[in-house]
């Protein structure tokens, strides 16, 4: 057998579960070197759940043949070249929401009576590099040395590399997560969905990442390793381990890709060459485009139904006069030691005036909406008001948030925190302004939260709960939850990530919709210019860096 095309992964008549549960009843698929392979499908499709089969998080086992299976000769087995402890790492939205779920748990502000900065990019990605986990532990020889590495640099981390993990931004986060699993020594790398959130910039740097080891290593024998075991599953003579990429849209996929699996309703639906895929991807979008105007319409027909049925419980939570100025920002500053995030910033958002929030990754985006939600303890130093009223002026954060609807990375993370929820309760706290349901709901809440799901596409599964869903069905559920109650302001950060095709234009029908009724005014951050609102004609424009920080932009 020619070695270039040798198996890697072969898994034949097996099953993907978890303590007897079955995630995927049967599957088969092998990967060879001299293959880029895209994982892909709808959300909750099986994508999710072959990933972490791949990882080890779910098990993979042969299914038991039938007698007539065996008389035919058939077989059932598993094999892989990455079965060593740490040959497959993954960086994923699912990863970087762990990592700041687990700085969360480590953090001692109580006990220190001082902000505790936690670990930074350089003792996490030390500790795959002979350093320690453990709070206070000294950094290895190698710490000294990082901004010399090869992947430091492709991953574009040099800068950040001693700021704290919790004050970096989600892009910042996901590429510290990348360059780590790039020095871990693992054999696979798992990409999934590796370009939502990031910045222009950093889709670049990325994509050349991947195009270049990717198609690096479509060219080079199986023999050409570098350590690892013999089967030559490590890293290349390239220095670099295999890729295999999980993503949501085809229109992002790089060139070097040559292989699709894709998986729908828990089992593979197609698997083959990128270019048969491309002709299934076309011929499905054409259809799309042709029924795409009646789906809006029942859709938004649907939608109208809802806000109209739930109109007395949402003016019920917002029962007092809409002010003039909704938020104010006056000559705000914020930061931490050296390092200035928002500086001498001036804006203010008014009644029916839609804002986009643009900016690189770390240029204060989220900075500036956590002073919003008063997820960012410096707005009581500064002068921020929120409908009228300057912060720290005797209102309750409940005063606030009762007025807000909230889809966020810091939101998305609380909920998996408390993940055991039922789905309609997920929905009915959005009333709450809580995370999690902790008082009884009402039969008028419980039948608002079931019309929600079913627009949605969650029918009948009221009572499953927040954590058995894919990454994109989460989000997809927060952000029902933050529109269920109407919200004089709707905040959106990054509100389509991990959303398939589908989801994603459902989304953004219903986010142009409550855009066109007058009562919410959205305020909405994303670096991907197709999911720009129409009514998003003011612009605020982050310049790090630059003096000044900042730009007004009203385009007509």
């Amino acid at each position: 057998m020619n070695s270039a095309f040798s198996n890697l992964i072969t898994i034949k008549n097996c099953r993907i579960h978890d303590s007897g549960r079955v995630k995927l009843p049967k599957l088969d698929w092998e990967m060879k070197s001299g293959e880029a392979w895209l994982v892909i499908g709808p959300n909750g499709g099986g994508k999710a759940e072959f990933i972490k089969g791949l990882e080890g998080q779910l098990e993979i086992s042969p299914n038991e043949l039938t007698v007539e299976q065996l008389s035919s000769g058939e077989t059932a087995l598993y094999s892989s070249a990455f079965s060593q402890k740490g040959s497959i790492a993954i960086v994923s939205l699912e990863k970087a929401a762990s990592l700041i779920e687990e700085e969360r748990q480590r953090d001692e502000s109580e006990i220190m009576d001082k902000e505790d900065e936690g670990r930074t990019g350089r003792q996490y990605i030390c500790e795959v590099l002979g350093g320690s986990s453990k709070k206070g532990a000294p950094l290895p020889p190698i710490a000294s040395r990082l901004e010399t590495m090869p992947q430091i640099k492709l991953c574009g981390v040099e800068k950040i590399l001693d700021r704290g993990l919790r004050y970096m931004s989600t892009g910042e986060i996901r590429r510290t997560l990348l360059c780590r699993a790039l020095l871990s020594g693992a054999g696979l790398l798992i990409l999934s969905d590796p370009f939502a959130g990031l910045d222009a910039e950093s889709r670049r740097i990325l994509l050349e990442f991947f195009n270049t080891i990717a198609k690096r290593q479509l060219t080079l024998a199986d023999g050409g390793t570098t350590g690892g075991n013999a089967s030559g599953a490590s890293s290349t003579s390239s220095g670099f381990p295999r890729i295999i990429l999980s993503m949501e849209r085809w229109h992002e996929i790089p060139d070097a890709i040559n292989r699709v699996v894709e998986f729908t309703e828990k089992k593979i639906s197609f698997c083959g060459s990128r270019d048969e895929y491309e002709k299934i991807v076309e011929a499905s979008r054409q259809k799309r485009l042709a029924e795409r105007e009646e789906q809006k319409k029942s859709f938004l027909a649907e939608l109208n139904k809802i806000r109209e049925n739930n109109k007395a419980l949402s003016e019920s939570i917002n029962n007092t006069p809409l002010p003039p100025s909704l938020i104010k920002f006056e000559d705000v500053n914020v930061g931490w030691g050296d390092h200035h995030v928002l500086v001498n910033l001036n804006w203010e958002v008014k009644p029916g005036v839609h804002w986009l929030l643009r900016g690189p990754n770390g240029s204060g985006k989220t900075t500036i909406l956590e002073l919003i939600t008063g997820d960012n303890m410096q707005v009581f130093r500064e002068k921020v008001s929120l409908f009228g009223k300057r912060r720290g002026s005797g209102e309750t954060i409940w005063d606030i948030k009762k007025q807000l609807g909230i889809v966020s990375y810091r939101l998305h993370v609380e909920y998996r925190m408390v993940g055991g929820t039922e789905l309609q309760d997920v929905i009915i706290s959005g009333f709450h302004d809580s995370i999690g349901l902790y008082e009884q709901a009402t039969d008028f809440e419980t039948a608002a939260a079931h019309e929600w799901l079913k627009l949605a596409g969650f029918q009948g599964r009221e009572h499953q709960t927040f954590s058995s869903l894919s990454y994109g069905e989460q989000r997809a559920v927060l952000i029902i939850r933050a529109a269920v109650k109407t919200p004089r302001v709707l905040i959106l950060d990054e509100p389509c990530h991990g959303l398939d095709e589908n989801y994603r234009q459902k989304i953004l029908d219903l986010l142009e919709t409550i855009a066109d009724t007058g009562t919410t005014t959205l305020l909405h951050v994303t670096h991907d210019p197709a999911e720009v609102l129409e009514c998003e004609k003011h612009i605020l424009e982050l310049h790090p860096d630059q003096k000044p920080m900042y730009r007004i932009i009203e385009e007509s």
